[in-house]
């Protein structure tokens, strides 16, 4: 991420629709604390951009000609995993929210929002928060919660008890002496576990089935 200067926060844009493109290229140019530092009409040359513009934050719509904005945002932390990404789209489907955020957004946006509340995400985003529109942020809450319980609904019985004993600290070759169990059928027990869940590891599991309350 580039370093401030004087605490002005380098943006740069993504728009392929000139007329809002130049709007907020303006916004940014003509308002204190806030410095444009690139503005494209898409994500094609977005990793070079990065690289010789350094901004501390991407403004970024998604439906977009030729590279558009999941590509941009899926290329852009490939490379850089802190530089600082804000959705800015008409879309407020699920599919392309929980992509985005999938990919390494750190906020969403919806056009019609207005100039201030732009300049405040902005600054919201910087100081660590994940700001959202209204309406997406319920959007939001609603979506991971029901991939919580499809996460919850694909774990078998079996799998649920043996995750349970994994998070109050069983090994595998304990869970299968008091399961009565193989302790190859545990192995494959927690390897399906792991698979749906997506993680990689005991502790993975043990943490994802603590924040999300799986067991």
């Amino acid at each position: 991420m580039a370093t401030l200067s004087s605490g002005t926060l380098r943006v740069q844009v993504y728009e392929d629709n000139d007329e809002l493109r130049n709007m907020l290229s303006m916004l940014l140019m003509h308002s204190p604390g806030f410095e444009l530092c690139g503005a494209f009409s898409n994500c094609a040359d977005v990793v070079i951009n990065l690289s010789s513009q350094r901004p501390d934050v991407i403004l970024c719509d998604i439906d977009m000609p030729g590279v558009g904005g999941i590509q941009g945002v899926r290329m852009v932390r490939e490379k850089d995993k802190e530089v600082l990404i804000l959705m800015y789209t008409v879309f407020d489907d699920n599919e392309h929210l929980f992509e985005a955020l999938c990919e390494g957004a750190n906020g969403y946006l919806l056009k019609g929002d207005s100039p201030a509340d732009i300049l405040s995400a902005i600054r919201e985003v910087h100081d660590g928060g994940a700001p959202m529109s209204p309406g997406i942020a319920k959007k939001v809450i609603r979506l991971f919660a029901l991939q919580r319980q499809k996460a919850e609904s694909d774990l078998t019985v079996r799998e649920k008890e043996i995750l349970t004993l994994m998070v109050s600290g069983k090994s595998a070759k304990m869970i299968a002496s008091q399961t009565g169990i193989t302790f190859l059928t545990v192995r494959t027990h927690i390897k399906n576990i792991y698979d749906k869940l997506h993680v990689h590891s005991q502790t993975e599991a043990v943490s994802k089935a603590i924040k999300e309350r799986l067991v």
